[in-house]
């Protein structure tokens, strides 16, 4: 992001992002914020504010969304040109502060030179307009396609994909989304709508975040839907988007909602956003997934008969989780992913037990057995190993699920019920809104405990054998066993 040269002229046609423009006279670099699983991911130099992104959908699939990215930021040091990751599109025109910014691509980056250097400490608007493609050769991410539409899934490194931004969740903002879309299509997105605007056979609709966001959580749902409405604790409004059709078939499901939030209400405390709802689309996504506020989830979920109505429960608990943990505490770096899943996971099992008579003792014995293999193949929780080439999710292995979830069950018994407790509540109110590390996890517990256990921590986050278990002397690794989870869960 960091460049002071002279700039010359050149023709560039980019692979990812179509440009061709004028170039910088030392060639432009990708750039990253040192993520140890994805070194190119973010920008240092700035720090994002907002979004406001505008989208036109032309109704089809194959077309691109018609797009308008507007960024407002704070600069974090002297800037000759930034860095903004963005990886599928055409980029038609840049702005900085409202003048023409002459741009290119680097790798995984759309690189943008303003007309005047940019100090340390000022504020800067960035508006890139651009295309997005739903339209995906290998596709990891970004844009869903659904029967009827368009939903996202950007985690981990995925919302480049779909709109310009500083991708990496060390670096939260506020979100506003403007979707154009033809009549006979409904559009939500994170947050509660601020209007709908009618043109011709159009309507726009508006919908803002009224808590930062990191780019990974973002979501907007374009489909033939119905938006069905309830209240949840205290208030909350809730809203469900389903495939119109499947309204009455699928609302005994979402009914489950309100009483859900009530039972983590009650473990770690107040729902911490403005609003709630599940997304169900119809899609082949393999997996479920937190964007904030509208958690998404394949609709096959819940009409599949061979999932058991427990099970499906407690996968809809563990993004709801997700809210508090990862949503609104949101890790500091990938490595610390195993904060947001150890926790989902806690509480998928917590809720299973209580409500549907599936210990949670058992599943930690079964996870016991696996956690050296899991270690091994995957790295300790809180250091996994990077992603495998080619596909950039695979960092979800189940020692950040499962694994995770045995170090903490491992930590309340060394401490105590009340005290873990007590640790999971502050946890979620120190950090609420904010970024949080291992290291910020460890010192917590340590503080609630009332003694260091940095030790004891860190042999069952970072160590690559699982540590003896406290209370159970007769828990050892088991051999590899042929069985797998039935869905994953992200």
């Amino acid at each position: 992001m960091l460049s002071r040269t002279r700039h010359r002229k050149a023709a560039l046609l980019a692979s990812a992002v179509s440009v061709c423009l004028l170039a910088a006279a030392a060639p432009a670099e990708p750039l990253g914020v040192g993520d140890r699983l994805y070194p190119y991911l973010g920008n240092p130099g700035y720090d994002v504010a907002s979004y406001d992104i505008s989208l036109t959908y032309p109704g089809t699939h194959d077309k691109p969304l018609q797009a308008v990215t507007t960024i407002d930021a704070w600069t974090t040091e002297d800037l000759e040109r930034l860095n903004l990751d963005f990886a599928h599109g055409t980029v038609r025109s840049v702005e900085v502060d409202g003048r023409p910014a002459r741009f290119t691509s680097a790798g995984e980056d759309l690189v943008v030179t303003p007309e005047h250097p940019l100090g340390e400490r000022s504020w800067t608007r960035i508006t890139v307009r651009h295309t997005s493609d739903p339209v995906y050769d290998d596709q990891q991410g970004g844009w869903v396609r659904t029967t009827d539409g368009l939903a996202m899934a950007n985690q981990a490194d995925a919302a480049h994909l779909v709109f310009p931004c500083n991708d990496h969740p060390s670096d939260k903002a506020m979100f506003t989304f403007r979707i154009t879309v033809p009549d006979g299509y409904t559009a939500v997105a994170n947050g509660l709508p601020a209007g709908t605007d009618r043109v011709g056979r159009t309507t726009t609709w508006t919908y803002r975040t009224q808590h930062p966001m990191a780019t990974e959580l973002a979501q907007v749902s374009i489909g033939r839907s119905a938006v069905v409405h309830r209240e949840g604790p205290h208030g909350l409004p809730l809203r469900d988007v389903v495939p119109a059709g499947d309204r009455k078939t699928l609302e005994p499901w979402l009914a489950r909602t309100p009483d859900q939030i009530a039972w983590l209400e009650s473990k770690v405390g107040r729902y911490p956003f403005e609003t709630y709802g599940v997304l169900m689309a119809q899609a082949a996504t393999g997996f479920e997934l937190e964007t904030q506020t509208l958690s998404l989830f394949e609709e096959a979920l819940f009409t599949e008969p061979a999932y058991p109505k427990w099970y499906v429960e407690s996968v809809m608990v563990h993004e709801l989780s997700h809210q508090w943990f990862g949503d609104s505490v949101t890790p500091r770096s990938w490595s610390d992913v195993w904060l947001n899943e150890g926790h989902a996971t806690w509480y998928e099992e917590l809720y299973a037990e209580e409500t549907a008579h599936r210990p949670m003792e058992e599943r930690m014995k079964a996870a016991y057995g696996a956690s050296d293999r899991w270690r091994e193949a995957g790295g300790p929780p809180a250091r996994p190993k990077p992603p495998v080439p080619g596909q950039k999710i695979s960092i979800f292995r189940p020692n950040i699920y499962d694994g995770a979830a045995l170090a903490l069950y491992a930590l309340r018994q060394e401490i105590g019920r009340p005290a873990f407790e007590r640790l999971e509540r502050i946890w979620v109110q120190e950090h609420r809104d904010t970024t949080a590390t291992t290291g910020d996890f460890v010192r917590l517990a340590s503080a609630v405990a009332g003694r260091d256990l940095r030790g004891f921590l860190t042999a069952w986050l970072y160590g690559e054998k699982t540590p003896p278990m406290p209370g159970h002397p007769d828990w050892k690794p088991q051999p590899p066993a042929r069985t797998a989870p039935l869905r994953v869960r992200r």
